[in-house]
């Protein structure tokens, strides 16, 4: 099945993929590896923003974490042109704005890593790390970057 009928089989719509806000490309493609820069949590209905354990919780943040994987996965297909090029996901940086006592960021980081097993299914399996940093950029609640391996052209 290919990549794009199993997002049919699960009612996913991928959003346009955002534009850089700064000086940097979405991806670069290098040695088999496609670098995804970090997608922040850009919502249909504008930026989920905050701070988990301050003025969010942590369905907040697993539902955002879920929107960077989306955007992670529209940034892939602008990429590559068919998501049937996707090898493995080979590894998600997961940034978590949070709270000094707020110790959830492996639940919150959940939230884009069982995406892409859903969509990817074994090759969707990937090392990670999540991390809680005070601030993110616009004032994002999470920020998620990625490291595929891709099939040739």
């Amino acid at each position: 099945m290919s990549i794009d009928a199993r997002l049919s089989e699960l009612g996913i719509t991928l959003p346009q993929p955002a534009a850089p806000v700064a000086a940097y490309v979405p991806a670069v493609e290098a040695n088999g590896l496609l670098h995804i820069s970090g997608q922040i949590a850009l919502a249909p209905d504008g930026l989920m923003t905050g701070r988990l354990g301050e003025d969010r919780d942590l369905d907040y943040g697993v539902a955002a974490a879920r929107i960077c994987g989306l955007n992670l996965i529209a940034q892939m297909k602008a990429a590559l042109g068919s998501l049937d090029r996707v090898e493995r996901i080979v590894k998600l940086g997961a940034f978590i704005s949070s709270t000094a006592d707020f110790t959830d960021q492996p639940k919150v980081a959940n939230g884009a890593s069982e995406l892409m097993v859903d969509v990817f299914g074994d090759a969707g399996k990937h090392a990670r790390s999540a991390v809680g940093v005070p601030v993110l950029p616009l004032g994002a609640v999470v920020e998620i970057d990625a490291i595929v391996l891709v099939r040739p052209a």
